[in-house]
This record gives C-alpha cells, structure tokens and sequence, in this order.
C-alpha cells in the first residue's frame, strides 16, 4: 500500500495571512475536494485545528506548470482568524482518481 501524497502535492497555497500546519492544509484540502467532485458552492470545517467556511469558486488558475480549481477559506485557529486562499492541483485530483475531463485520454 503506497503512502499518501504530501499535502504541499495536493494543493498550492496563493494566499493565507497566517502559516499553514500540514493537519490545516489537509482539512482543506479534503474539503476543496469534496467540494470540487460534488460541484458545491461552500461547506463548514470544523475540528481540532480549525472551523470555518470554505468555498468553492468555481475557476481555475494557472500559475506556470501548476493549475486547478480555486477556493477560498474563512477560517479560525488557535492562531486566530485568518484567509487562505489555494487551488487543488493536478495531482491532488488524481491522488483520488479524479481526472479533469480536458486531461483524460
């Protein structure tokens, strides 16, 4: 069984006004994605590290070799209130058997 991908593989972080743990990022990511296959709008976080709103923007950004759909996270930790924005990247698709359609064969 392989290990899971890293999490800086599974999305790109654009903007956050405060540092990102990997237990962070992963909730974000998991949400990002659920939100991406299942074509909502936003969901509620909620845990240990953080709860929050994530939404789902429904574009996509290009930044050189890196691209996917992009989100927006309104978020509060132990570190306080903050913003992050991030895209899901081809690799954090795929790491769950999502293909984009304009990359399948």
């Amino acid at each position: 069984m392989s290990e899971p991908a890293p999490y800086w593989q599974l999305l790109s972080v654009l903007f956050s006004s405060f540092p990102l743990t990997s237990d962070l990022a992963m909730t974000l990511y998991e949400a990002a994605f659920d939100l991406h296959t299942n074509d909502k709008t936003s969901t509620r976080v909620a845990g240990d590290v953080l709860s929050g709103t994530v939404r789902n923007l429904k574009k996509h950004a290009l930044l050189g070799t890196i691209g996917g759909p992009t989100f927006e996270a309104e978020v509060e930790t132990d570190r306080g209130k903050g913003t992050v924005r991030f895209l899901l990247t081809r690799e954090g698709l795929k790491s769950r058997g999502h293909v984009p359609k304009h990359l399948r064969n």
